[in-house]
Formats: C-alpha cells, structure tokens, sequence
C-alpha cells in the first residue's frame, strides 16, 4: 500500500469518525427527547382513561397501568431499533461519500508531489549530463602522461563551457521556482510597448548574427503587471524565435486590443511570429512542460537549451492572469500570441 491509499483511507475514517460522533450525539438527544414525550403522552392518556366514565369495573387501575407500562417499552424498542438502523445506513453512506472526498481533497497533493518528482529527477538528470562531460575530460587527461599546454588550455576551454551550462540551468530552475511563488500584490501599471522594446534590446544581439530582421507594429497598451518578469517572459519568446528561425529571415511583432468574451472584455495582444523550421502537431500540446524540447532534427543548427524557456513563460502569463496560444506548421514557422487583461 502506497502513501497516498493509506493518506485515503486515514482521512476516510477521520471523516467518517466525525459524522458518526455527530450522528450518534444527534440520536442520544432525539431518543432522549423522543422518549421523554411518549412518556408524558402515555401518562395524559392514563389520567383522561382513570377520569373516564367508560372506564370498566373489571379493569383494574393495576392492570391499565401494566398496559401503559407495555406500550411505552414498546415505542421506546421501536425508536431505538430506527434510530441504530438509522445510524447504521449513516455509517455506510458516509463511508462512501467519506472516500471520496478524501480522494477529491488528496489528488491536487498527489499531483503536485507527481510534478514535483518528476521535475527532481529530469532536473538530476540535466545537472548530471554536463558534470558527466567533464569527469570524463578530467579522468581521460589526467591518464594521459604527455598532456601538452594547448591540450590543458583546450581542456579548461571546454570545461567552462559546461560550467556555463550548469550556470544557465541553475539559473533557470531559480526563475521557476521563483515564479511559482511570487504573487499578483506586485503588480502596477506598466507600458507592455515599452517591455517588448527592452526585449527586443536584449536580444538583438542574437538576431544580428543571425541577420534576422524584426517587423514590429507597436501600441502604446496599459496592462497590470511586474515590468522585471514581462521583460523576462518576452526575451524567452524572442530568443525562441530567433533560435529556431534560420538565417536572414524575418520575425514580425504585431500588438493590439481586443474584446473577448460574453462580456466583450478588453485584452492587450502581443503576437510573435518567426519563419522557422516549426513544431509539429504531436509536440504543440507539450511545449510548456518543464524540460520539454521538441524534435529539432529539421534544423541544420544545433540547439542548446534546457526546455524550461517556454514552462518559465506560461507561470509569468498566469500569474499576470493572461494566457499564451500557439500556432505552428513544420517548415512554415510560429507564431506565439499572449494575451493579457487591460
């Protein structure tokens, strides 16, 4: 029996402790009252017989008093009996309904404990590659006698290189874990035009040694938000666009406002849109998952990342109470759209 049937079947009793606790205090009283009344009724009932004129001269007060003595066990014999089948049919239906909402009331702590674990071990699992990479370096040098200068320089050079990646994906896993505990109190106004310009500045490094070139259609959009994390949440799109766009092609940037929705609501919309190799239709529902890469074998250029670019984005989005579409055909590019309340 694993933790969580046993977590299922601990709270199950609990639940059903408390009803039955409930349930029998609530049928003491009732019998209690219950009885109380019968007994009074019988005794009024005795005195209007004894003062009735109707009263028969063989029947003796002892003998009446013997036949109320008689119903009134009687009744109180009936109410327990339905009072213990009550309890009973009680016991059983909250033993159901108990395991059920134990298992309702557990499932959001079981999933998150799924998630928490399965992030443990691809995060051990992408820490543990690049630390493999250089032991073995390290290990093959170290055996080799004749180790020349420009071998240890060589050596070193690919060594920081893998101390870079780590250094990249540590940082990544604070941003995660960092944007899954901030909360919405930091939110103020801010200028989304402004954001995807800083965006743009910080990646536009990136997109020169590639040539790419930008088409932007900019507006000045008002949104709630925390300027530091929309700032990170475009670079990661950017960048994306640029990694996956091939050389001299163009990436458009396009905003605007919409009403959505029965109540026709506001909505600040920024598109992203590269002319890159793509993601297939099995990998889009995917693509948000942390260390989750889809298939980048189309490419002629190799793709360095972690997966966890796109997992950081969608917690910015959500905690700004927006959302994120994607469209993407292979070969034909993507194109990303979030969408915030104005």
């Amino acid at each position: 029996m694993n933790f969580f049937n046993f977590a299922y079947l601990k709270l199950t009793a609990f639940y059903v402790l408390i009803v039955i606790i409930i349930s029998v205090g609530f049928s003491i009283t009732l019998y209690r009252i219950s009885s109380g009344e019968i007994n009074r009724g019988l005794l009024r009932q005795n005195v209007v017989i004894r003062n009735s004129p109707m009263l028969g001269e063989n029947q003796s007060s002892s003998s009446l008093d013997q036949i109320l003595q008689d119903q009134l066990e009687e009744s109180n014999t009936r109410l327990r009996d339905n009072l213990i089948y009550f309890n009973l049919l009680v016991l059983i239906l909250s033993s159901v309904a108990s395991f059920f909402l134990a298992k309702r009331t557990m499932q959001p702590i079981e999933k998150a404990m799924e998630v928490q674990n399965r992030f443990t071990a691809d995060a051990s699992h992408e820490l543990r590659t690049p630390l493999t990479a250089m032991r073995s370096e390290i290990e093959v040098s170290l055996r080799d006698n004749k180790l020349a200068l420009p071998q240890a320089k060589k050596l070193l050079r690919s060594n920081l290189e893998e101390i870079a990646k780590l250094e990249t994906l540590s940082a990544s896993l604070l941003k995660l874990a960092k944007s899954q505990g901030e909360t919405k109190q930091s939110l103020s106004e801010v200028s989304l035009e402004d954001i995807v310009i800083e965006s743009y500045e910080k990646v536009v490094v990136l997109a020169t040694k590639k040539e790419i070139k930008f088409d932007t259609k900019l507006l000045d959009l008002k949104i709630m938000g925390d300027k530091l994390s929309l700032i990170e949440l475009f670079v990661i799109l950017l960048e994306n666009a640029i990694k996956y766009s091939s050389k001299k092609s163009k990436i458009i940037i396009t905003m605007n406002k919409e009403k959505q929705g029965a109540l026709h609501s506001l909505w600040a919309t920024v598109k992203i849109k590269d002319h890159g190799i793509g993601i297939k239709a099995l990998d889009l529902p995917l693509i948000f998952n942390r260390f989750y890469r889809a298939d980048t074998s189309r490419s002629k250029e190799k793709i360095d990342g972690y997966g966890l670019g796109l997992s950081i984005a969608k917690q910015i989005i959500e905690l700004h109470g927006g959302r994120i579409e994607v469209i993407s055909r292979p070969g034909k590019g993507s194109e990303f759209t979030v969408k915030f309340p104005v």
